[in-house]
């Protein structure tokens, strides 16, 4: 069984070689490559048994087309998300799509309350201060998390880790709002609210919902209004869950006061590259980065040795699925 990895960098092959070791009767072998997958180098995927992408890489129906042409039958993603795949497209030429639907949610939990502590007690600023040598605190006061109401949206497997560690751990009062409410989190003694109700409510909004056709800009102007000034903002979700404009405008009136992200809607021309010496021609993102009370990080909240290690365990168990028996219990299409 040969792999085409694609977009894979140093902690990709480390993971999928480990995992590959621990199934020698599945011969499996995988070629890495650092470019990402598209139309212009699906070409690649020649002489392979299926492509392994992730959630910079390009899977419209132009792709799906050239690598069935190609003579592939299944995309590996080593991903949860699945947005950036046509998958109507991948039904009509009989490709199968399987994914990761979870590896490891305390990963991303854990990133996001280190963008909440990181924003509220301004680490990076005194970080970058005590360096110079400035030990003054004017400009460093935070609030106690303690007694706050963080709206979750969201209360999938990371949203409920979320609510783990900010319920019992730090004592915040915890409303979400979400089509299915999660037990687990009833238990934590979340109260689930009407998003209206959320925004109104919550010192901090924290996002971990899926990108579908309604959750497209879910943070928009409209719900930006409802909120309380000087909110506390944070997504580690899908970067198109936000207007950026619009939080942009919030940021200059402090209707937003804090604004933590570890994905962005146009991220695919940005993250998971080195472009440290080049001109960013995105102005949306450059003028986000010019806000003091902005954190971003490039999609780094999955980025464990458990998580990765979890990630290329499933990837490889779907793939050996999908050889052994035309299907895979990780499906999407």
């Amino acid at each position: 069984m040969k792999i085409a990895v694609f977009s894979a960098r140093s902690y990709d092959r480390a993971a999928l070689t480990r995992a590959a070791s621990q199934v020698p009767a599945a011969q499996v072998a995988f070629e890495f490559f650092e470019v990402h997958l598209e139309s212009r180098t699906a070409v690649l995927a020649e002489g392979f048994d299926a492509v392994c992408a992730f959630v910079n890489d390009s899977l419209d129906a132009t792709v799906l087309e050239r690598l069935h042409g190609l003579g592939l039958r299944v995309v590996a993603l080593r991903c949860a998300g699945y947005n950036n795949v046509d998958l109507g497209a991948a039904a009509r030429l009989g490709l199968t799509v399987v994914r990761v639907p979870a590896y490891s949610p305390e990963a991303v939990a854990e990133h996001t309350v280190a963008l909440i502590l990181a924003l509220n007690r301004k680490i990076y600023r005194a970080y970058n201060r005590v360096r110079e040598g400035n030990f003054a605190l004017d400009g460093l006061v935070g609030f106690d998390l303690h007694g706050k109401t963080v709206g979750l949206i969201g209360t999938g497997k990371i949203g409920a880790a979320v609510a783990r560690i900010l319920g019992p751990g730090f004592g915040c009062r915890l409303v979400a709002c979400d089509p299915v409410p999660n037990e687990v989190c009833a238990t934590l003694g979340v109260k689930y609210v009407r998003l209206p109700e959320l925004f109104g409510q919550a010192d901090v909004i924290s996002l971990h919902s899926p990108l579908l056709p309604e959750t497209l800009h879910l943070i928009n102007r409209d719900a930006l209004a409802q909120m309380k000034p000087g909110v506390m903002l944070i997504n580690t979700s899908r970067g198109a869950l936000i207007d950026t404009p619009a939080v942009i405008d919030a940021l200059k009136t402090g209707q937003v006061g804090y604004l933590g992200l570890d994905v962005y809607e146009e991220e695919t021309a940005l993250f998971f590259e080195d472009r440290s010496s080049t001109v960013i021609p995105d102005d949306v993102f450059a003028r986000l980065l010019t806000f003091p009370n902005v954190v971003v990080t490039g999609h780094q909240a999955f980025l464990t040795r458990e998580a990765l290690d979890r990630i290329a365990q499933t990837t490889l168990e779907n793939l050996v699925g999908f050889f052994a028996t035309g299907r895979c219990q990780n499906q999407v299409s």
